[in-house]
């Protein structure tokens, strides 16, 4: 493999493939076939589905990063939902990193909106899996579940095509627009993202005991 990839294929504090925890599920959700597409499918499915959307818990220490934490907890905001697909893909031998990039979010909940007192989510990550000789992009975040009750279409990934958020909802609302794309990275990059997130700092210490699940019933409930 070219020397340049490296980068993209190492183990590291928060993309700990290595640990027994990731591995065992890369194993277990990159299906039968040897085809490195087929497998990588197998896994954006895996995570999309298997580890539930929860921006509610923010957490950019490394330990609330790892993606051993986030099987181990089972639910993750953006991020974290990134860095265990990378993670995944890196055990199998198949580079990945880790995009970013701004977006106006159109869903969100009550608490959400009076917490965060805007729109904009900054930050918001993907994974970029080299495939056949090119960066592809592949937004695990919003499990099915999630999309269903928000009436969103939920993204699909063939390991051929970006799979990046859809502009509208199956209603035609709108639902998320891209504002800025800020790079794709080896791994997370917590100080800059801090930075980032000094304004939002109440928002990440007062959502942290509030429960996502719920607020989402009690928004299709008041809708």
């Amino acid at each position: 493999m070219n020397s340049k990839m490296t980068p993209f294929t190492q183990t590291t504090p928060i993309i700990d493939y290595d640990h027994p925890r990731v591995s065992a599920f890369a194993k277990e959700n990159a299906g039968a076939s040897s085809d490195q597409i087929e497998q990588v499918v197998s896994l954006f499915y895996a995570v999309r589905d298997g580890i539930r959307y929860d921006p509610y818990k923010i957490d950019l220490s490394i330990e609330g990063l790892r993606a051993s934490t986030t099987l181990k907890i089972g639910r993750g905001w953006c991020v974290p939902k990134a860095v265990l697909l990378a993670g995944c893909c890196r055990l199998l031998g198949i580079p990945a990193r880790l995009g970013f990039a701004d977006v106006r979010n159109h869903l969100s909940t009550k608490r959400m909106r009076e917490e965060m007192n805007t729109d904009i989510f900054k930050w918001h990550g993907y994974t970029a899996i080299y495939l056949n000789g090119a960066w592809i992009k592949a937004t695990p975040a919003f499990n099915i579940e999630l999309c269903e009750k928000f009436k969103l279409k939920p993204l699909e990934f063939d390991g051929r095509n970006d799979s990046i958020f859809h502009p509208f909802d199956l209603s035609g609302n709108k639902h998320m627009e891209y504002l800025r794309f800020r790079g794709e990275y080896p791994d997370v990059p917590i100080d800059e993202i801090e930075e980032s997130f000094q304004e939002q700092q109440s928002y990440v210490s007062s959502m942290k005991d509030a429960d996502f699940d719920q607020d989402v019933e009690q928004e299709i409930f008041d809708d």
